[in-house]
């Protein structure tokens, strides 16, 4: 398995740059230990850029993950609004001005390669944004005192422009690059790797044609051609591992918090209940998706697993206040050096798996398939258990999961990869684009609210406010685009 380790000086090199700020903010504010950008190469830009990228990730999914109902506030809490802040800072404050300087350097010295790079990660994070808030700024967000009021793109353009940088990238990475750079280990997904770039650009590609086919802008059948170009194995995953001085956030935040006394989160009941046989009997020899273990613990003594209902206040799915699952101690995502990962192969086939259906005619009610898309179901489902290290053997061979092509459903399809996707943001996406269906997200419900008379009481949350250090710096900008959380985005309508 690849691991590029974070190195530890990494934090020190970020370039300041900042949306909407004044000459002052600059003179007053810049860190006395920031290089100036002459001294700086490509490498000592893109490690902090690439950790900005996945920390902003995991930023996001802290309400997100909520919303999804991968877990819930210490004993059932359920999330309100969010202006995802720190996302945002990310973006705009570390990775949007450094990857510019990375794009000049890399012209500047005839590494197309690089650029390339940098374009990919320009378009994960304008994915993330717009799906976040929808309208952002782009065009005029990285000019720094030159445009202290930058003016929105709406989401139509900023997928347009994700779509040219992903095109532009694809295009580059596929000629020759004889520039004599390399990143190396300051690559932290592939090390430099310039031909593992090329399939990750193609399948975020088809992720993002993904999320525009209930618009009608891209169809399955683009989602097909792409993907046919994108990961080939679990090698493949767009994935940064942390070490022992750099831990990772999620073992801070939910293991090492608990262990020292503060606040952490719980396991929600509805990826417990997708997961333990509540929502999907088994049939055979298991009695839980092995997955299960590597996601929650019970405390010593219970034998089942009951997850927490959204702000149900402690209680699980029978009513009584004894839901008992809490982040697994030294799980697959919260060790102190377990990854964070952005897309994976299994994502890829599932996103696989999703097209081919509804090129076959599928419904979010019908049944039955072909067996393109039953073969990418499967390998999803496979690539998944050896990612998460688990012995699948007895979960794919249940009649609950291997129902033949004759009784595939979407939501077994969309079940496996909320799964396998667990604490990634991309989840919010998946259930905007069907709208919190329970047809496709078997179980779903809304969360429960003690008060009844509360902000957008029984309504699913849709997008993020847009931060206040925003809307203090950029006021007439951010009051033009500012809409309700419950507002569908644009893909979305």
């Amino acid at each position: 398995m690849k691991k590029f380790n974070i190195k530890a000086t990494i934090l020190a090199l970020f370039v300041i740059t900042l949306v909407g700020c004044s000459d002052d903010f600059f003179d007053v504010n810049t860190p006395s230990n920031t290089a100036a950008l002459e001294e700086l190469g490509m490498k000592d830009l893109i490690a902090p850029v690439i950790h900005s990228t996945m920390e902003g990730q995991r930023s996001a999914e802290l309400a997100f993950g909520n919303y999804t109902q991968y877990f819930v506030s210490t004993g059932g809490g359920a999330a309100g609004q969010t202006s995802a802040s720190g996302l945002w800072t990310q973006i705009y404050l570390y990775i949007l001005p450094n990857l510019k300087v990375v794009k000049a350097k890399a012209i500047e010295n005839q590494a197309p390669h690089i650029g390339a790079i940098s374009d990919i990660l320009v378009a994960i994070n304008l994915g993330i944004a717009t799906d976040t808030w929808d309208n952002i700024p782009y065009s005029e967000a990285t000019q720094g005192p030159d445009s202290n009021f930058p003016a929105f793109d709406t989401q139509e353009e900023i997928y347009t422009e994700i779509f040219k940088l992903l095109d532009g990238a694809i295009a580059a990475l596929s000629g020759a690059d004889n520039s004599g750079f390399n990143l190396g280990s300051a690559d932290l997904i592939y090390g430099g790797d310039s031909d593992s770039w090329l399939r990750a650009a193609y399948t975020i590609k088809a992720r993002y044609q993904l999320h525009l086919i209930g618009k009608g802008v891209t169809t399955a059948n683009d989602v097909l051609t792409t993907i046919a170009n994108g990961f080939t194995s679990n090698d493949d995953n767009f994935e940064m591992f942390y070490d022992e001085k750099n831990i990772n956030p999620w073992y801070s935040a939910e293991i090492l918090a608990r262990e020292t006394g503060n606040l952490s989160r719980d396991i929600a009941s509805q990826i417990v209940s997708s997961m333990n046989g509540d929502y999907y009997p088994f049939n055979g020899a298991i009695t839980i998706d092995p997955r299960l273990t590597e996601i929650a613990e019970i405390p010593d003594g219970d034998t089942e697993y009951r997850g927490f209902v959204s702000g149900g206040a402690g209680k699980s799915p029978s009513g009584l206040n004894d839901a008992n699952t809490r982040f697994k101690t030294d799980g697959f995502y919260t060790s102190i050096d377990s990854p964070l990962i952005l897309i994976s192969y299994a994502e890829a086939m599932f996103i696989k798996a999703e097209a081919a259906f509804l090129v076959n005619g599928g419904t979010t009610t019908s049944v039955g398939t072909n067996t393109t898309t039953y073969m990418a179901y499967m390998d999803g489902i496979a690539a998944s258990m050896d990612m998460w290290g688990v012995d699948g053997t007895d979960y794919i061979a249940d009649t609950s999961v291997d129902v033949g092509e004759g009784g595939l459903a979407l939501h077994h399809i969309m079940k496996e990869k909320y799964i396998h996707n667990y604490l990634n943001p991309e989840t919010f996406v998946d259930f905007r684009r069907y709208d919190f269906s329970d047809d496709v997200f078997t179980g779903l419900t809304i969360r429960e609210e003690e008060e009844s008379d509360g902000d957008f009481f029984g309504q699913w949350f849709r997008r993020a406010n847009y931060p206040s250090t925003e809307l203090n710096r950029n006021e007439a900008n951010v009051l033009a685009n500012q809409q309700e959380p419950i507002a569908p985005v644009w893909w979305d309508q």
